[in-house]
């Protein structure tokens, strides 16, 4: 029997691009009037580190993981708002770590909540108001 999708025998998968062709996500752009203190929020509440910091051009690039995100300082009329429409989530190793990390610098986040598919999660809110989900799944051991 033949997958009529992919033209191989039933059994056999195959991706139609391999990794290293698709495109990969380099960063995310932050607009912000509060350029310092978004660039202090995500190198201390959640621990990233800065990779390039330009003061005079309002410009960093924070390592999250397998990506970047961007902080751009704009004016506030330029800034745009926060919207509910989208969140960055973060996946962690131990979520009562962070969450004590985030406690420890009085920022404020949900209280822990499981999901059906498994993993636990706390939302908080950089300065500008932007959701940042920090999620974790349970030790599998």
């Amino acid at each position: 029997m033949r997958n009529t999708l992919i033209g191989r025998p039933a059994g056999r998968v195959s991706m139609p691009f391999k990794r290293e062709t698709r495109p990969s996500l380099y960063c995310v752009e932050l607009r912000t009037s509060r350029w310092e203190e978004m660039v202090d929020w995500y190198r201390h509440a959640m621990g990233l580190r800065v990779l390039v910091r330009v003061v005079e051009d309002g410009y960093a690039l924070i390592e999250a993981g397998e990506t970047r995100i961007s902080i751009l300082a704009r004016a506030a009329d330029q800034a745009g708002e926060a919207s509910p429409r989208w969140s960055m989530g973060f996946e962690v190793d131990d979520l009562a770590k962070a969450a004590r990390r985030l406690r420890d610098l009085g920022v404020e986040f949900s209280p822990p909540r499981g999901h059906a598919e498994g993993f636990q999660e706390i939302v908080a809110s950089d300065p500008d108001g932007n959701a940042v989900r920090l999620f974790a799944w349970p030790d599998r051991a």
